[in-house]
């Protein structure tokens, strides 16, 4: 197995870099269509799938346009092969500051990230 984190790296980088613009075009290159974001509300699962996402995101505003700090670390990569990476990163887009768990697999056409769970606080 190889040990370059520098691929899946580079895909959670472009993650980052499109969530802070809020630039959805960016986010669909990252992740796969079929992926979703699940995160639970009030003691429920909720799951929403990558196009209703990106649709969301189009309409808001974005963190930077608003002028809104940018903070994002990957905290932990774990691979259990060269195609498969687990990856744990924080975030933020105030007043939400999250957590996010992303499962990223290599494909035919490189690195997609095909499930995010994730949960947030709520800051002043």
């Amino acid at each position: 197995m190889s040990t370059d984190r520098s691929t899946v790296e580079a895909v959670v980088q472009g993650y980052f870099d499109a969530l802070y613009e809020g630039d959805a075009d960016k986010l669909g290159a990252v992740f796969h269509p079929s992926a979703d974001l699940r995160w639970v509300e009030n003691g429920d699962l909720k799951i929403l799938t990558v196009p209703d996402w990106l649709a969301w995101v189009r309409k808001r505003p974005s963190a930077k346009g608003e002028g809104k700090a940018r903070e994002d670390v990957i905290v932990t990569i774990d691979r259990s092969d060269d195609k498969t990476a687990f990856i744990k990163v924080r975030c933020q887009l105030p007043p939400r500051y999250f957590t996010d768990y992303l499962v990223a697999m290599r494909l035919s056409d490189g690195w997609q990230i095909v499930s995010k769970s994730y949960r947030y606080d709520l800051r002043d």
